[in-house]
């Protein structure tokens, strides 16, 4: 990476040395020649050129060069500047690379021939120029992510016994006790200890609001801390915490750079034989070979044709914006191309936590009772299915109960005396050991997750838990044909049958496919894809050759840093609403990029005809020209600006 950089820095500066060459030349040969009205002494430089051999004379021929004395400066920005540029724009055609920028070294060649030197030397500039325009518009556009740098933070407070030592955040450790005191930036992720407080999230996940933390809640480098100080336990080191996991995936995402102006390539193959035709035409119908240098001057797309990088890092500033980190800007271009989406289940469609849809109560008990003692109980318990029917029971507003005596040892489930009842949480497998004969109790097996509540020792519930679907899964879904044109939808799991077709029911996907391994999952995407391009969503380490595989992968959430590596696109904050903010974005950067190359040779192609009829000099052609890609490039530099809205679907 460190090379490329190097390489593009060392570019960038050859080009603007060659574009303050051509406004120091320009600008002397304005002075002197209109401002001072001098330099209008002649010169004239005789060459004399012969060869021959002992035996006769092969080749002689004499040539006089006359120019102005103000013309020196033009002439210095054309051997020094125009040669070098010239030079380039050749190796790039001998490499095939047959693009509109060869429009500008024609034009400085034709310049050069017909005595226009002014308006070589300001081809010259602008090609030289267009560099420094991008990079300038470059800049602009990734400002969010400038900003993101340099809030980094380099200090961590790290608690020791009775004492705050400061130390570099590449010095923490997991498990550290770090303290961030008001106003501080987060070093790194990791769990508040002590303290409550609030923390400003904006610049992570694009939500305008102040998040409360207090003991338990999970904080994120980079967010800005309150009024009151935190001590948190670091749960990850500096470089593998969210906040540094942005920058490098964005830095990561530069080395794409060099292939994301295959559109502008694609246009220009077909606007440079336009041009020439037009310089021709209008050379052959006038006979006057200035004009075709005007038109060609006037063609010049230098740097007409950056708008559509700059639009689509401006559209990468945006998605990050968005809390969506684009690894391949490529996919920008494509995605609106798509038909096929294959999504699969935990974590994507799902929440990947369980929820209580069932409580069934035996004969001697109802469900309200039962779910306040086996509630109040769980409060107590880490156990995955805690938590859902803790939720479960807040929902329904009850009351929790007095709890004393609990224990929770492996393979015995979870017990403890509630309100003078002896409550027991455990497994049907458990349960029919203890008592065989107590099996017709219990009610048939269904998919999902269960677990037995005895009361006093007599069976009081059954539980029964699924997956818990998202809340926008459904009306996500049935948008993806009407509003962004897909023709199939795909649920692809290595979960069981009856888990994927409850999902596939309840969010109304048709073609599904179930207890698949990775190579199975590998081999269904390739199918797809040979047939249509195709969208993968996944979140699991077992889904990243999936991810490799489909035209375009998107990894969900930061739960496996393999298959953030092996996506085109990573949702940090897992929402299927971030997912249809990336389809308008591509969408949207595809139109202002068209908006600007194509609106921008519209242009040049009606300043072309006048100049093709001589309303146009060389020198006001050129002058027109830059005006146009000064255009271009501001209406690529709106892609960075955010819409009024970047969603299209209902949320539930």
């Amino acid at each position: 990476m460190s090379e490329i950089k190097k390489s593009v820095s060392k570019s960038s500066t050859f080009e603007n040395s060659i574009a303050g060459l051509s406004v120091l030349g320009i600008g002397c040969y304005l002075v002197v020649h209109t401002g001072l009205d001098m330099g209008h002494q002649t010169y004239t430089l005789s060459l004399n050129i012969a060869f021959s051999s002992a035996i006769a004379q092969l080749f002689q021929d004499y040539h006089q060069f006359t120019v102005e004395l103000a013309q020196l400066p033009l002439l210095a920005v054309l051997l020094l500047g125009g040669i070098p540029l010239v030079f380039q724009l050749f190796v790039k055609l001998f490499k095939g690379e047959f693009g509109a920028d060869l429009l500008a070294g024609l034009s400085i060649i034709t310049a050069v021939l017909l005595d226009e030197y002014l308006a070589g030397s300001l081809v010259v500039l602008m090609l030289s120029g267009g560099v420094a325009l991008e990079t300038y518009a470059v800049r602009k556009a990734s400002s969010v992510l400038e900003a993101l740098a340099n809030r980094m933070p380099s200090v961590a407070h790290r608690k020791a016994a009775d004492t705050v030592i400061d130390i570099t955040t590449e010095q923490v450790n997991i498990g550290d006790i770090l303290v961030i005191l008001p106003h501080e930036i987060c070093p790194v992720d990791g769990t508040v200890l002590e303290g409550t407080g609030t923390m400003d999230e904006s610049y992570l996940t694009g939500e305008p609001y102040m998040m409360s933390k207090t003991t338990g809640s999970q904080v994120m480098s980079g967010a800005i801390n309150g009024d009151a100080a935190l001590s948190i336990r670091a749960d990850k080191l500096s470089v593998d915490s969210r906040y540094a996991k942005i920058m490098e995936v964005m830095r990561s995402s530069e080395q794409y750079r060099p292939n994301i102006r295959r559109l502008g390539d694609q246009l220009g193959a077909l606007y440079t034989p336009l041009a020439v035709v037009i310089a021709v035409t209008a050379w052959l119908l006038s006979d006057d070979v200035v004009r075709f240098l005007a038109v060609l001057v006037v063609a010049t797309p230098c740097p007409l044709l950056i708008g559509i990088p700059v639009t689509i890092i401006s559209s990468i500033s945006l998605a990050a914006r968005r809390e969506i980190i684009i690894k391949n800007p490529a996919i920008l271009e494509t995605i609106g191309t798509c038909r096929t989406a294959i999504f699969d289940k935990t974590g994507t469609l799902t929440y990947g936590r369980p929820t209580l849809t069932g409580l069934i109560p035996g004969n001697q008990f109802n469900e309200p009772e039962v779910l306040a003692l086996i509630a109040s109980l769980e409060r107590y318990s880490k156990h995955p299915l805690s938590s859902a029917i803790v939720k479960t029971a807040e929902k329904s507003k009850i009351s929790f109960l007095t709890v004393k005596n609990i224990t929770e040892l492996p393979g015995q489930g979870l017990r403890g005396e509630v309100a003078g009842k002896l409550v027991q949480i455990t497994s049907r497998k458990k349960f029919i050991e203890q008592d065989p004969g107590k099996i017709d109790l219990l009610p048939p097996i269904t998919g999902g997750l269960e677990c037995i509540v005895l009361i006093n020792d007599v069976y009081a519930a059954t539980l029964q838990f699924r997956d818990e679907v998202r809340t926008d899964s459904s009306s996500f879904i049935h948008h993806l044909r009407p509003k962004h044109l897909f023709d199939k939808v795909m649920l692809v799991s290595g979960d069981r049958e009856s888990e994927v077709r409850y999902l596939a029911e309840q969010v109304g996907i048709k073609h599904v496919f179930f207890s698949q391994s990775p190579e199975q999952k590998l081999d269904i995407v390739r199918r797809e894809t040979q047939q249509a391009k195709t969208i993968f969503l996944g979140d699991g380490i077992n889904d990243a050759p999936s991810l490799t595989a489909a035209t375009i992968g998107i990894a969900f959430g930061q739960n496996s840093d393999i298959t953030g590596e092996a996506a085109d696109a990573v949702i940090m904050n897992s929402s299927l609403l971030k997912v249809d903010e990336l389809f308008h974005i591509g969408k949207r950067m595809r139109k202002i990029a068209m908006q600007s190359a194509v609106g921008g040779m519209a242009l040049s192609v009606v300043g072309m005809t006048f100049a093709g009829l001589g309303y146009l000099t060389p020198v006001v052609g050129a002058i027109t020209q830059e005006i146009i890609d000064v255009f271009a490039v501001l209406n690529a530099l709106r892609a960075a600006i955010p819409p009024r809205s970047l969603s299209d679907y209902p949320l539930k």
